[in-house]
């Protein structure tokens, strides 16, 4: 698959590290599965991952406090 972006490059599976910041905290979740581009570097997540992501900062958001690091596996 080539890239969507730079229309160069190739399309790679992947992982990448994640940052939000919610109202009340920052949130990094590392591990997370993605498709990454070998020449630019963009990334893009299958729309099941982004619902995996949405569901960890919302329950996040109620409970963490300041700065929140998790692992995607553990959590997904």
């Amino acid at each position: 698959m080539r890239c969507l972006t730079c229309k160069n490059g190739t399309m790679e599976q992947s992982t990448t590290t994640y940052f939000a910041h919610l109202k009340n905290c920052y949130v990094i979740i590392e591990n997370v599965p993605c498709m990454k581009c070998d020449q630019c570097g963009e990334e893009f997540f299958t729309a099941s991952v982004l619902e995996k992501i949405e569901d960890i900062l919302d329950r996040l958001e109620q409970i963490a406090s300041k700065i929140f690091i998790m692992d995607y596996a553990s959590s997904a």
